[in-house]
């Protein structure tokens, strides 16, 4: 090889951008600038900073992964279409054919949850017969998945200022909710694992847990009626819950998806479906590389959370029951990071420390508030 291509300069990040990413950058300037023009009156300055940062952090993540520039863009079109179609009245939501069939916020999540489970099935089939073309589907269905999702939280954040104005609020706030939030994230956090190993053979894992959360959402919805929209209780009234919450469920959804490389790399390990599956080397690493995603935005979450707490409660820590969990997730996981670090750990202890923790996790988010109550019982099932 000539010498002189190994001393050639790379560009820059930003030399590799193209056109269509400084268009997509500009676009979501211009929404900010209509959005603050239109409802600054309505935000606090806290507020009006989220907004710009919101714009400025998903251009970056445009850029980043390619794929969200088209996802970003194809939410703001038929969620801005949905929001258009109700004309102000929220009965439009049973009576307009488009609202009732495909945007209403209720039917936009239904359609996430039948594409998440036909996504489900079709990497499992794409698994055992090693068919590229199904997936191919199965990715196809997993981002239309999420893009009816993402319209739903919208379109569902719209609905709630039809209500009544001081109703409104961001679709983040209860079981619900952020059950949508954490099948959206895990699936966006697995899609970009995708792209990046060229591998669909974990498309099966990491979808069984998101249809975990998808049998969880159609029980809460017609069993408990959960999807009606409720107004905040006092404590959920912060501008902290805007940035606390998806950082949290960004940690969970890589925890997540993390058990779900780990239980692939046990199989593997044993025989079962390893010429099918990424090499171990590249489970482990992608197990790692999730936890310490996961960790960083769960620490980050679990700080603005004690900050929100001594807003709301006076103190930064009361040992909470949810507090206190937290406490136990965040030591699980710097716990594997330390031995992942510093002795190396690797294999099959790893790949079982990571589904236990998704148990842990689990408990900490759903099983503190079926079993527990404290300063955080609004999450009650």
């Amino acid at each position: 090889m000539n010498d002189s291509l190994l001393l050639e300069p790379q560009p820059s990040f930003l030399q590799r951008l193209n056109w269509f990413d400084w268009v997509y950058a500009v676009l979501l300037v211009i929404g900010a600038f209509f959005a603050f023009h239109r409802y600054a009156a309505f935000m606090d300055v806290y507020e009006q900073g989220f907004l710009f940062a919101a714009a400025a952090g998903f251009s970056w993540l445009g850029w980043f992964f390619k794929p969200v520039r088209a996802l970003v863009l194809g939410v703001a079109v038929l969620s801005l279409f949905g929001v258009q179609q109700y004309q102000g009245e929220l009965a439009r939501g049973e009576q307009a054919f488009f609202l009732k069939f495909l945007f209403a916020s209720q039917s936009a999540v239904m359609w996430m949850n039948v594409l998440f489970v036909l996504a489900t099935v079709t990497y499992w089939f794409a698994l055992l017969k090693r068919s590229d073309f199904s997936g191919r589907v199965a990715s196809a269905l997993t981002w239309s998945a999420v893009l009816m999702g993402f319209t739903g939280l919208m379109v569902r954040w719209y609905e709630s200022y039809l209500i009544a104005p001081d109703v409104g609020h961001i679709p983040v706030s209860n079981l619900y909710e952020v059950f949508i939030l954490f099948s959206l994230i895990t699936a966006l956090m697995y899609l970009y694992y995708e792209k990046r190993y060229d591998t669909r053979q974990l498309g099966g894992f990491v979808l069984l847990v998101i249809s975990a959360a998808v049998g969880f959402i159609l029980w809460y919805t017609f069993d408990r009626q959960a999807h009606d929209i409720q107004p905040l209780v006092p404590a959920l009234q912060s501008y902290w819950m805007k940035i606390h919450v998806p950082a949290n469920f960004i940690g969970y959804g890589a925890f997540a998806l993390a058990a779900a490389v780990g239980a692939a790399y046990l199989l593997a390990a044993r025989g079962m479906l390893a010429s099918r599956l990424p090499p171990l080397e590249v489970l482990d690493d992608l197990m790692y590389k999730s936890i310490a995603v996961g960790f960083a935005f769960f620490t980050i979450a679990t700080i603005l959370g004690a900050m929100w707490a001594a807003e709301a409660w006076g103190g930064y820590w009361s040992w909470d029951p949810k507090e206190t969990w937290a406490l136990i997730v965040w030591l699980n996981y710097a716990a594997w990071l330390h031995l992942r670090l510093v002795k190396g750990l690797r294999g099959a202890m790893s790949a079982w420390w990571a589904l236990i923790g998704l148990l842990v996790t689990t408990f900490a988010f759903l099983g503190v508030n079926m079993f527990l109550s404290g300063l955080h019982s609004y999450g009650k099932l």
